[in-house]
């Protein structure tokens, strides 16, 4: 049961974070790409949680790692094949995340048609926040993200922007890969990512629901 495995700390036990890229109109257009019928989908390994009070690490082969503030969904529930219509009956609650990015390695990945696994899935490359309960957020795509960098804001957006719904994003997924108590889904990132580097302080939060802080620091390897 969810209790017994404590949602609270969803990044000790939870296996999966699927991860959804180009959700946001503003964000597609930053990075000049092209929105697509469906979602983009990928994973990190459930090795690349950072909860607060943890680093963000700098791998040694990043030449320039960004942020991507993002909305966190939490899986109650096994969900397979989910109809759009019961999705939100699966979501235990939420997070304020991070999906830290390599984008040099990225960049180089797509111009050789490579998947993006060295960009995106390497260790503490998924920050996470509190968990927080569904009640706490009575309509999650009425929300407003932001982050400083060093005190700078550097990025915020509204939930209300998504292209694809997290109705829709729980139903396509589910058709796809099972989804377990415990998953995170990371529902895409607004416009505004950016370079960090090390020793910078990262701060996030949603607007009156809560706010995590980080640091960066250099990986060993």
């Amino acid at each position: 049961m969810a209790g017994s495995r404590q949602l609270s700390r969803f990044w000790e036990w939870g296996k999966n974070i699927v991860c959804v890229g180009r959700n946001y109109a503003d964000h597609v257009r930053e990075m000049g790409s092209t929105v697509l019928r469906e979602p983009v989908i990928f994973l990190k390994p459930s090795t690349a949680y950072a909860p607060e009070g943890t680093p963000v690490l700098l791998p040694s082969y990043c030449r320039v790692l960004h942020h991507e503030l993002e909305l966190g969904v939490l899986m109650g529930r096994r969900a397979r094949a989910v109809p759009e219509a019961a999705a939100m009956d699966y979501v235990a609650g939420y997070a304020l995340c991070l999906d830290m990015t390599a984008r040099d390695v990225q960049d180089e990945c797509k111009k050789k048609g490579l998947p993006w696994t060295l960009a995106k899935s390497f260790t503490s490359s998924c920050p996470v926040s509190a968990f927080v309960p569904k009640e706490k957020i009575p309509d999650p795509h009425a929300l407003r993200l932001w982050l400083k960098v060093n005190g700078e804001l550097r990025q915020e957006g509204e939930t209300s922007s998504m292209i694809f719904s997290i109705p829709y994003i729980i139903s396509y997924v589910s058709k796809i890969i099972t989804l377990e108590e415990g998953d995170l889904i990371l529902t895409g990132t607004p416009k505004g990512v950016g370079p960090v580097k090390e020793n910078d302080d990262l701060e996030a939060g949603i607007d009156g629901v809560v706010s995590m802080k980080f640091k960066v620091e250099k990986s060993e390897y």
